[in-house]
């Protein structure tokens, strides 16, 4: 059976004064119907472009997008701009990183809502505004009738971010690109959009393509993780092979940076990857976590390394994969 998005061979890179940016350089990876896939890693790493770039909400030029995104059997690097925004929104939901610059504050919550139904599925305005409360009662905020009125401002940041997966799951896509979606949020909020999310998507069986840096989010919500380092995939594996048996020296640097429960209060410090990540401008030469890694030899710093198997599902691009972790 065909997976619902295939993405393969995925490359976005941006044309500057200073030369060409590799953000996203030969990423592949597929998302099942229904499944959680969690796209991991530290900022700059080209966890959001990828996201942007399967919409097709990069601007082209000064970006170029080149590879295959395959969704329910097309092509979507292939697709005029008409037919994608018929796809935005519909088929294919998109939560975006910070919903205070997402929402259009000149609009009401329930408007912002109420229109992507009508614009897709054909609702006149009454059925479209009884939509957007069925929607934000959905999402479980207070007083919704109430709030349909409201502009963003008028919202708290939980509020906010639960109006914009409202405005995401509005028209019942078939999968979900949710990017950062606890950032900027409390603890508390956090976990109460997180449970959100699991409950929605076990009450529509929309697949997720949750982008974060956030480790204990994709604990609690991913199946599958896949790990990027300087625009490229370094490790993919299901979230307990990540979390227990991690192969690349990258993902278990990510890892050791995650403070453990009963930590607080002792000496035990969190541990760092040293060193930055590369120029995405300059031609890397070898692994571009060698500059980095603690255990690079001198074929690291040679050649680039290629993908491997390491286990059922598991692959990992190190020399050494194959060993212990």
């Amino acid at each position: 059976m065909a997976a619902l998005l295939e993405v393969e061979n995925l490359r976005t890179h941006f044309a500057t004064r200073n030369g060409v940016v590799r953000a996203v350089d030969g990423l592949s990876f597929h998302v099942d119907a229904g499944e959680t896939v969690a796209i991991v890693g530290e900022s700059g790493c080209g966890k959001s472009v990828t996201s942007l770039s399967i919409l097709r909400l990069v601007d082209q030029p000064p970006a170029r997008i080149a590879g295959q995104i395959r969704f329910g059997g097309r092509n979507l690097a292939a697709l005029g701009e008409a037919e994608m925004r018929d796809l935005r929104g519909n088929e294919i939901g998109m939560i975006f990183q910070e919903p205070m610059t997402s929402l259009n504050p000149l609009l009401t919550i329930g408007r912002q809502i109420a229109e992507p139904v009508m614009l897709h599925q054909g609702l006149d305005r009454v059925a479209a505004r009884a939509r957007a409360l069925e929607m934000l009662t959905l999402v479980g905020i207070p007083a919704p009738e109430r709030r349909l009125d409201d502009y963003p401002h008028q919202l708290s940041g939980g509020m906010r971010q639960r109006a914009m997966i409202a405005m995401a799951l509005a028209c019942n896509p078939k999968i979900l690109v949710a990017d950062e979606p606890t950032t900027a949020l409390d603890v508390t909020i956090q976990a109460q959009i997180i449970d959100l999310m699991r409950d929605l998507q076990r009450r529509t069986g929309s697949a997720i393509i949750l982008i974060t840096h956030d480790l204990g989010v994709v604990a609690e919500m991913a199946a599958r993780v896949v790990v990027m380092y300087a625009g490229r995939k370094v490790e993919e594996a299901d979230v307990a092979t990540i979390f227990t048996d991690p192969r690349h020296p990258y993902t278990r640097g990510l890892l050791g940076a995650v403070p453990r429960p009963g930590s607080r209060g002792t000496n035990t410090r969190l541990a760092e990857i040293p060193g930055s990540v590369p120029s995405l401008i300059k031609p890397l030469v070898g692994c571009a976590f060698a500059g980095r890694c603690p255990k690079a030899g001198d074929i690291c710093r040679r050649a680039a390394p290629a993908w491997r198997e390491v286990g059922p599902g598991h692959g990992a691009a190190c020399h050494f994969a194959a060993g212990a972790a």
